[in-house]
């Protein structure tokens, strides 16, 4: 069975976006660069060459894992999904109880995460934590400063 890979809307788009950018831009400015550095001459002792391969290299890879992620892409709206407990797309605010403040993130999937955006993956230590908890509810994580303890105070699906 396929792994699907959940994304929002707007992770989907960027995936594109990214791969419309390789293809066009990235791409060929790297073929240039290989005909040029071909010209060179001997290719045996030819650096610019050799860095210009292993780009192309790094950037077919890049293009196949992208479209791979796309064709598996399970699109989830935040705001289609309804619901007591925290799931993929929701914004879940916390208090964070070591430090006595409150944190907001949405969870999203991991090629979209941004935490200067309080957008953090379902695979991270939080996101897999909070997965499933409701308002109210309070949960431990491990984080690499030690265990943290939250409690979820809001759930929205915006």
């Amino acid at each position: 069975m396929v792994e699907k890979v959940p994304m929002t809307p707007q992770g989907y788009q960027k995936l594109q976006e990214e791969l419309k950018r390789i293809k066009a831009e990235d791409r060929p400015k790297n073929i240039a660069a290989i005909e040029e550095a071909r010209d060179h001459g001997d290719l045996s002792e030819n650096a610019e060459y050799d860095a210009a391969k292993e780009h192309q290299q790094q950037l077919d890879h890049k293009i196949r894992d992208i479209e791979d992620r796309l064709s598996r892409a399970q699109v989830i709206r935040p705001e289609d999904v309804k619901g007591d407990r925290v799931v993929f797309g929701a914004t879940v605010v916390l208090n964070d109880l070591n430090r006595d403040r409150k944190v907001t993130y949405q969870i999203v999937g991991e090629t979209e995460t941004d935490s200067s955006r309080g957008k953090i993956s379902i695979k991270s230590p939080i996101g897999k934590a909070v997965i499933g908890k409701s308002a109210g509810e309070m949960f431990y994580v491990e984080t690499p400063a030690g265990e943290r303890e939250y409690e979820v105070e809001e759930i929205r699906f915006e």
